[in-house]
């Protein structure tokens, strides 16, 4: 039984009130998804990631000033040692309205069932492509058959929601966005397509040359489905179109074509103890230092919470035909 909410009281300088948290707790992954990572990436040492216990800390900081969603994000959170012990904490909180994961799919199949009981309503499952060869190419070590096992294991299990996230880019991918959105009809589950962010150096492509927009995408599935226009929103930035005739839904996430600054209600916190205030700028708080400066405040930590909002910016300045002003990966940042 769930208390009543907390008043929020995380709000910004542009009147945005930030209610959701993507929480990194790795920046190791199994997979080398060529637009997330280096082939040959250098994770953190050990002990300059966040402890599972100042995870959970900070994720009862960020509830009891207003946060009602939380996010747990990597690299793949299920590679991190205990991470269904941190998410079954997590998944406690009284004051948590809902926790949900992103995932590549790899773990799937073995703990699926755990997540469940961890109070994990919703999945997030990375998903470019169906073709066995090219998502070895994407990912460089990964497995589809695995992926798509652990994908039936879920849909199994019984979670609230189930949705694909799909990285679409031109002459990698383009041509599989009606199969994926064929796939999540099949699975009865969602689907959304993602514009590539421009974060890290890579040497694998040109991103100006990959880039695919929604708006293409969109116009590629209207030839085959019709998809009707729906305002639902799960707290994040996608735009949701339904799949008629059907409960699928295709979102689209356009931090290029279509900028959602204007309605941003979240923030980032990376596996290293950085609470990012936007994905597309370097506006950061470094909350390690004070969580190991002062251990167990909480008072001091929510206030470094509440005062972080005077510098979240008003938005981010993506340009795909520049070198990436953002240098860190997105295994870093948070997915």
């Amino acid at each position: 039984m769930r208390h009543p909410k907390q008043a929020k009281q995380l709000v910004d300088r542009f009147g945005r009130t930030v209610d959701y948290v993507r929480i990194s707790i790795t920046d190791r992954c199994d997979f080398r998804c060529l637009y997330c990572m280096s082939e040959e990436m250098t994770f953190l040492p050990r002990e300059q990631i966040l402890s599972l216990e100042e995870i959970y800390l900070l994720a009862k900081c960020f509830t009891e000033l207003g946060v009602g969603k939380i996010r747990i994000t990597g690299g793949e959170p299920l590679i991190r040692r205990n991470a269904l012990d941190l998410l079954q904490k997590i998944g406690d909180l009284p004051l948590l309205e809902e926790l949900v994961m992103t995932t590549n799919g790899s773990q799937l199949s073995s703990t699926a069932e755990q997540l469940k009981q961890a109070h994990v309503s919703r999945l997030n499952i990375s998903l470019d492509t169906l073709d066995a060869k090219k998502f070895k190419d994407l990912t460089r070590t990964g497995d589809l058959d695995v992926v798509l096992k652990g994908i039936r294991t879920a849909i199994k299990t019984g979670f609230k929601s189930i949705k694909i996230n799909a990285v679409i880019l031109k002459n990698r991918n383009h041509n599989e966005v009606v199969d994926l959105v064929q796939f999540a009809l099949d699975s009865g589950i969602d689907i959304s397509f993602i514009e590539e962010m421009p974060l890290g150096s890579i040497d694998s492509h040109n991103r100006a040359e990959a880039y695919y927009s929604s708006d293409q995408i969109l116009i590629d599935l209207q030839e085959k489905f019709t998809l009707e226009k729906i305002a639902e929103t799960t707290a994040g930035p996608s735009d949701y179109y339904r799949v008629q005739g059907t409960t699928t839904k295709v979102g689209f996430i356009s931090p290029h074509s279509h900028n959602f600054c204007s309605s941003c209600n979240r923030v980032r916190l990376t596996a290293e103890g950085r609470l990012l205030l936007c994905l597309g700028n370097d506006h950061s708080i470094d909350l390690k230092t004070a969580l190991r400066t002062h251990p167990n405040d909480t008072d001091y930590i929510k206030q470094l919470l509440i005062d972080s909002m005077d510098i979240k910016p008003e938005k981010h300045e993506f340009d795909l035909n520049e070198q990436p002003i953002i240098m860190r990966h997105m295994n870093t940042t948070g997915g």
